[in-house]
């Protein structure tokens, strides 16, 4: 039986995909462990968010998914670019930009739009979306750190880039539209 403690990462080290060994603080480790960080607020979001949200439940849950497959693609070294594409592992996905680009329409149209700050905390919904929101701009900034040190595959790096930032404004939309769906509570 495999262990998650296997003990190899005491040294301060772990693996990138193919077994190539870096420090924990290489900025491909950070960057992925804040978009872990991401995933976990956004699991969060969804854990809060009313049972009758199956829509915006399983969007959720599509930017998870891509979110585990960008890790993937953040964890390979550069001289294993080509050995990654050929191996089948999945990617991000290409298509979800349009996705987003089309969530911030609908909601739009929906009447929430962007009209100055708002101050977070309306009720537990909007805020864990709006958590999730702070933890995707922290992402943002891990992978354009990556990708400005040239560790981040030059062929996916806008797509990657430009994603996180769309999804940073998807989110401060759903969270304000969570905070007119739900009433907050009151004191």
């Amino acid at each position: 039986m495999n262990s998650i403690a296997t003990r190899t990462g005491d040294d301060g080290t772990t693996s990138l995909l193919f077994g190539r060994r870096v420090p924990k603080t290489d900025i491909r480790i950070v960057a992925n462990g804040r978009v872990d960080e991401l995933n976990v607020r956004l699991g969060m979001a969804k854990a809060c968010l009313p049972a009758d949200e199956t829509e915006s439940r399983a969007f959720i849950e599509q930017v998870q998914r891509n979110l585990v497959n960008l890790m993937g693609e953040v964890a390979v070294a550069p001289e294993d670019w080509e050995r990654y594409a050929a191996s089948g592992m999945p990617n991000f996905d290409d298509a979800l930009l349009g996705v987003l680009d089309a969530r911030v329409a609908r909601l739009e149209s929906e009447g929430f739009t962007y009209k100055g700050w708002a101050t977070p905390g309306g009720n537990l919904p909007a805020a864990a979306i709006d958590c999730a929101r702070t933890a995707c701009r922290e992402a943002e900034l891990g992978l354009l750190a990556v990708h400005e040190a040239k560790l981040l595959n030059p062929t996916r790096a806008d797509l990657i880039l430009q994603s996180l930032n769309r999804l940073s404004d998807v989110l401060w939309l759903e969270a304000r539209r969570a905070e007119s769906a739900i009433a907050a509570p009151q004191a």
